[in-house]
């Protein structure tokens, strides 16, 4: 029988907290059991194992981020929506920084959870369709979000790590960045698809 005030989502929410506070790679069964004050055995009924919580934390936070990045950009285009998008994705990470690991990881999900969880979709459709206001098309449209995603991510991961040293704050170097991948968007170069060299 379930234990009373038990659910998926409760426990889905329990590890995420837990990741947000020892890290992703700090999630265990026995934190997230203790967290919740049951027995560890008490989990799975909710979850199969260590792996289905965690690409449930990565679902979790792809949802979570998908919101503040949509509800950030809405009614926006151009540089505006490009730096309201940016920000939000450096305040989710900031914020939730085993959440957004996870969703940096691979890890391996049920593809029937995928199938019902609209955030990464979601997620695919913001980029594109903000990007789509800078005139690009296919192939430029993949490689211009492979940019930003690896941008965005390098830039966050540095911070969280400690990796800017120099006594400049990283919000300047950030809104910085951000003109200058705006700059490139608007004049992105020309295709070379077929190009030999």
């Amino acid at each position: 029988m379930a234990r009373a005030g038990l659910s998926v989502e409760r426990v889905t929410l329990a590890g995420a907290e837990v990741a947000d506070e020892a890290g992703l790679d700090g999630v265990s069964m026995s934190r997230v059991a203790r967290r919740l004050g049951v027995k560890d055995a008490s989990l799975y009924t909710y979850v199969r194992s260590l792996d289905d919580l965690r690409g449930r934390i990565a679902l979790l936070a792809a949802d979570e981020k998908t919101i503040r990045i949509a509800e950030a950009t809405a009614g926006r285009s151009g540089k505006d929506a490009l730096v309201a998008f940016a920000d939000a994705w450096r305040e989710y990470a900031h914020r939730h920084p085993g959440r957004y690991a996870a969703t940096q990881t691979p890890i391996r999900i049920d593809p029937a959870l995928v199938a019902d969880a609209p955030g990464p979709r979601r997620a695919v459709e913001l980029t594109y369709s903000m990007l789509r206001a800078y005139g690009l098309a296919e192939p430029d449209l993949t490689d211009a979000v492979r940019l930003l995603r690896s941008t965005f991510h390098g830039f966050v991961a540095l911070e969280a790590a400690g990796g800017f040293g120099h006594e400049r704050p990283p919000r300047e170097s950030w809104v910085r960045a951000l003109d200058a991948l705006h700059t490139l968007l608007e004049h992105w170069p020309p295709s070379r698809e077929g190009d030999p060299s």
